[in-house]
């Protein structure tokens, strides 16, 4: 079973997307901020996470750099899930390793699953 990480401080869309990701035989863990996120990342090791940008704490983009810089974790795909859709934010995200750059918006949780499911194939 592969494990995917949830970073997300919206607790509705936290269950919305954990339930998603369970339905496709996920392990899933979850956290509300980007330091629990962060720690949470490093311990588990995922196959993928999905990282919102405006987090308590430490936001996205810290935590997405940090994943990068560490030969522990830099391999890991990281999904940016957000509602920024400013180009700076693509540009931002893209410059520091994101696979992929999600707008909730723009997106259902399905198509949210298929995405993850692309980066770990």
């Amino acid at each position: 079973m592969q494990t995917i990480v949830i970073v997300e401080d919206d607790a509705f869309l936290r269950r919305l997307y954990e339930l998603k990701f369970t339905e496709q035989s996920f392990q899933v863990k979850v956290a509300a901020d980007g330091v629990a996120g962060l720690e949470l990342i490093r311990t588990v090791k995922p196959a993928v996470a999905l990282l919102d940008i405006e987090l308590p704490k430490l936001d996205g983009f810290a935590v997405l750099k940090e994943l990068k810089a560490s030969a522990a974790t830099s391999k890991i795909p990281v999904l940016m899930l957000t509602n920024s859709s400013t180009q700076e934010a693509i540009d931002k995200a893209r410059s520091l390793g994101a696979a992929d750059y999600i707008i909730k918006a723009h997106f259902l949780p399905s198509e949210v699953v298929a995405k993850a499911l692309a980066c770990i194939k």
